[in-house]
């Protein structure tokens, strides 16, 4: 009689994830997920792209010695803004460095910055405004490199501590295309047990792009979300499943949220 080897049952075993990130920004979080034994489907829902006119953005730079601090939102407001200023500058040495997260340090970290003040409690703007060095900020000039729109709290809070703060937009986002049916037809063929989303803006895009033929089963469908401020967007949006929140918004953090709703299912 035939002796076939035990193969230990992986942690995501035959569970299908919806992965929302950007094309750019999803291949290890794929590879996690199906090394952990899940099946990923990967709908980017926003797109990011070079500015049109980089004018501005460049002038800003040519002056960047002007401030005190220079803060990253995010892992893609550091490829697009370091990249072009190290093709046009040396980092000014009186300028320190911030970013909202470990995924933020780590791209800092790869363009040779590891001097890098991050949030010591939640990975936010709301943890950085907690450092030491953000609480007296009075006459301090501030640049905040990101996107095309997002929050302004940091730079309202910073504002009335009387610092002085200017954006530094260095990338676009904008809703990636969708094939909507192909989109709805993973919750009718049950491809599909939880989603993933790492931004408001994705989140908002993927209730938009089920349109009213799928949302009530997109809203009852559990969700991975990488911060307590989107927990709550998605409640707003009608998500009436689990909504869990990985403790960041790195590859690893996010399987591990889904690990931990996948074992909830379990023992219940």
């Amino acid at each position: 009689m035939a002796v076939y080897p035990y193969t230990a049952p992986r942690a995501l075993d035959g569970i299908g994830v919806l992965v929302t990130r950007p094309a750019h920004q999803a291949d290890g979080l794929i590879q996690r997920i199906e090394a952990a034994g899940g099946h990923a489907r990967h709908v980017p829902m926003v797109e990011i792209v070079a500015l049109s006119d980089p004018g501005p953005l460049t002038a800003l730079i040519d002056r960047l010695e002007h401030f005190d601090f220079a803060v990253f939102i995010s892992p893609n407001a550091v490829q697009h803004g370091v990249a072009l200023i190290q093709a046009r500058r040396a980092w000014p040495a009186n300028v320190k460095i911030a970013g909202v997260g470990p995924g933020t340090a780590k791209a800092l970290a790869e363009f040779g910055h590891n001097d890098v003040l991050t949030p010591l409690t939640c990975f936010s703007s709301e943890g950085l405004l907690e450092r030491e060095e953000f609480q007296q900020v009075a006459g301090k000039r501030i640049v905040i490199f990101r996107g095309n729109g997002g929050r302004e709290l940091l730079a309202t809070v910073l504002r009335e501590r009387g610092a002085r703060v200017e954006y530094a937009e260095c990338y676009h986002r904008r809703p990636a295309a969708i094939d909507a049916d192909a989109l709805r037809r993973l919750w009718t063929e049950r491809a599909l047990h939880i989603v993933t989303a790492a931004s408001p803006d994705a989140l908002r895009h993927l209730v938009a792009a089920m349109g009213d033929a799928g949302r009530a089963s997109l809203l009852a469908t559990p969700l991975v979300v990488v911060s307590s401020r989107m927990a709550a967007i998605a409640r707003e949006l009608g998500f009436s499943a689990a909504v869990l929140t990985a403790r960041d918004a790195g590859d690893t953090a996010v399987v591990e949220a889904l690990e931990a709703w996948r074992r909830s299912r379990i023992s219940l």
